[in-house]
Protein backbone atom coordinates (compact mmCIF):
# COMPACT_ATOMS: atom_id res chain seq x y z
CA UNK A 1 0.00 0.00 0.00
CA UNK A 2 1.58 3.50 -1.10
CA UNK A 3 2.15 5.90 1.51
CA UNK A 4 -0.70 8.69 0.35
CA UNK A 5 -3.26 5.75 0.95
CA UNK A 6 -2.18 4.50 4.45
CA UNK A 7 -2.34 8.09 5.24
CA UNK A 8 -5.84 8.61 3.69
CA UNK A 9 -7.02 5.28 5.96
CA UNK A 10 -5.89 6.73 8.84
CA UNK A 11 -7.63 10.10 8.76
CA UNK A 12 -10.49 8.13 7.82
CA UNK A 13 -10.11 6.15 10.66
CA UNK A 14 -9.51 9.08 13.29
CA UNK A 15 -12.31 10.76 11.52
CA UNK A 16 -14.72 8.02 12.66
CA UNK A 17 -13.02 7.51 15.96
CA UNK A 18 -12.56 10.65 17.49
CA UNK A 19 -15.82 11.28 17.81
CA UNK A 20 -16.97 7.95 18.66
CA UNK A 21 -14.21 8.02 21.71
CA UNK A 22 -15.04 10.95 22.92
CA UNK A 23 -19.42 10.78 22.70
CA UNK A 24 -18.68 6.88 24.41
CA UNK A 25 -16.92 8.57 27.38
CA UNK A 26 -19.03 11.27 28.12
CA UNK A 27 -22.07 8.97 28.42
CA UNK A 28 -20.24 6.41 30.52
CA UNK A 29 -19.05 9.29 32.54
CA UNK A 30 -22.01 10.39 33.29
CA UNK A 31 -23.50 6.98 34.09
CA UNK A 32 -23.18 6.47 37.92
CA UNK A 33 -21.66 3.06 37.21
CA UNK A 34 -18.32 2.84 38.80
CA UNK A 35 -16.39 0.60 36.67
CA UNK A 36 -12.57 -0.48 37.09
CA UNK A 37 -9.87 1.35 34.27
CA UNK A 38 -9.44 -2.14 32.43
CA UNK A 39 -13.74 -2.78 32.48
CA UNK A 40 -14.05 0.63 31.00
CA UNK A 41 -11.59 -0.38 28.35
CA UNK A 42 -12.97 -3.86 27.76
CA UNK A 43 -16.63 -2.14 27.14
CA UNK A 44 -15.25 0.84 25.25
CA UNK A 45 -12.99 -1.67 22.01
CA UNK A 46 -16.10 -4.12 22.32
CA UNK A 47 -17.97 -1.21 21.48
CA UNK A 48 -16.38 0.79 19.07
CA UNK A 49 -14.16 -1.58 17.21
CA UNK A 50 -17.13 -2.76 15.43
CA UNK A 51 -19.12 0.91 15.24
CA UNK A 52 -15.81 2.08 13.41
CA UNK A 53 -15.34 -0.79 11.11
CA UNK A 54 -19.09 -1.39 9.93
CA UNK A 55 -20.48 1.99 10.81
CA UNK A 56 -17.99 4.35 11.15
CA UNK A 57 -15.29 4.50 8.37
CA UNK A 58 -18.02 3.61 5.50
CA UNK A 59 -19.88 6.05 6.39
CA UNK A 60 -16.83 8.51 6.14
CA UNK A 61 -16.07 6.67 2.99
CA UNK A 62 -19.30 7.70 1.59
CA UNK A 63 -19.04 11.41 2.67
CA UNK A 64 -15.81 11.41 1.03
CA UNK A 65 -16.80 10.17 -2.19
CA UNK A 66 -20.03 12.53 -2.35
CA UNK A 67 -18.01 15.59 -1.68
CA UNK A 68 -15.13 14.25 -4.49
CA UNK A 69 -18.21 13.78 -6.98
CA UNK A 70 -19.88 17.26 -6.26
CA UNK A 71 -16.45 18.79 -6.30
CA UNK A 72 -15.77 17.01 -9.78
CA UNK A 73 -18.90 18.36 -10.96
CA UNK A 74 -17.79 21.90 -10.67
Amino acid sequence: MKTKMKLMAAFKIWVAIYPSITLFLYLLSKSSLELPLYLKTLMLTLILVPWVVFVGVPFVDFIMRQLSIDINKK
